[in-house]
């Protein structure tokens, strides 16, 4: 995988991105559009890591910190592309990003019925914390 590319997206990446999630990525997101995605490289420029091989978009992690912990999101590698590494070295791109910063735990989330992302998760050393249950509100209609 020496071909392989990891790099910080960049606006004229996030309509490529967006498509890309809409086959790569399970689930959506309530921020899965084009304003939200501007909002999160407005912000934090570094946090949404690109892989590309051989010029094309193949995986995607949003590696967000806030000062306090270390969140990772929308970890997707297209499937005629997985098991081949990409998602590990996202995942090693987004954990050294988090060290730096001056983070000390990442955490994920994965939705409940996505078994080939749990296998995936425990394979990278993550693991499921069964006591804590996320809670939610939307804030716009």
């Amino acid at each position: 995988m020496t071909d392989l590319r990891i790099r910080a997206a960049t606006p004229e990446d996030l309509d490529s991105v967006l498509a890309f999630w809409k086959v790569a990525a399970e689930g959506t997101s309530i921020s899965d559009d084009r304003s939200g995605v501007e909002r999160l490289v407005a912000r934090d420029p570094e946090a949404l890591i690109l892989a590309e091989l051989d010029g094309e978009l193949v995986g995607t992690v949003i590696a967000g910190f806030d000062g306090w912990r270390c969140h990772l999101y929308r970890l997707a590698v297209h499937p005629d592309r997985r098991r081949r590494g990409i998602g590990g070295a996202l995942l090693t791109a987004a954990e050294e990003r988090f060290v730096q910063l001056g983070g000390r735990r990442g955490d994920a989330m994965v939705l409940t019925r996505n078994e080939t992302a749990h296998h995936a998760w425990r394979a990278a050393g993550y693991a499921p914390e069964e006591k804590w249950r996320r809670w939610v509100k939307p804030l716009t209609d």
